[in-house]
């Protein structure tokens, strides 16, 4: 099909505006707005078009975390998007697979993300694995929270190890 042929390319920019044309209008386009979190914009797009308009997007942003004891960084993911009629052909894939080629080059060793339950098994077929401790964000007026929705992680190098213990972001989530 044309639309899995149309290239990853880097967008300049991702507004509101874009993120409609994807997911079209709408209040909580991620369904997570139940969690009342506050959440970081993301400073890296990648997109797909298909048909003369946007149809898929990945977001990354660099964040300092502390992993047990350990601090360091991860590149997050983040408003992983594809338009509903455009599913099940890849794109997800695709444009998560451009957005982690690049976050390799950022220096982390390691991706993370947060998703709703039922994209875990998408995220585990693109070689995510599932983080079974507590991950608190901060959130708006100095509080610590921990994330409600699942944590998922994937090395930028082949070497890399995820460390043991309960991870703290010291930032909003992505």
């Amino acid at each position: 099909m044309a639309e899995n042929t149309s290239p990853v390319i880097r967008l300049p920019r991702y507004t509101k505006t874009e993120q409609e044309e994807i997911l079209g209008e709408g209040d909580d386009p991620f369904g997570v707005a139940g969690t009342g979190l506050t959440f970081l914009p993301k400073e890296e797009h990648f997109g797909i078009e298909s048909g003369g308009r946007l149809v898929a997007h990945a977001g990354l942003l660099r964040l300092s975390v502390l992993i047990g004891d350990m601090a360091t960084e991860v590149v997050g993911v983040g408003g992983v998007a594809v338009a509903p009629g455009m599913q099940g052909r890849g794109l997800a894939r695709r444009v998560v697979a451009a957005a982690l080629e690049h976050a390799r080059t950022m220096g982390p060793q390691h991706a993370l993300l947060f998703c709703r339950p039922p994209l875990v098994p998408l995220y585990q077929r693109l070689g995510w694995h599932l983080l079974e401790t507590d991950v608190l964000v901060e959130q708006p007026e100095a509080c610590l929270v921990t994330m409600p929705l699942r944590t998922m992680v994937t090395p930028l190098r082949e070497e890399a190890r995820w460390p043991t213990g309960v991870v703290r972001l010291f930032s909003l989530p992505m």
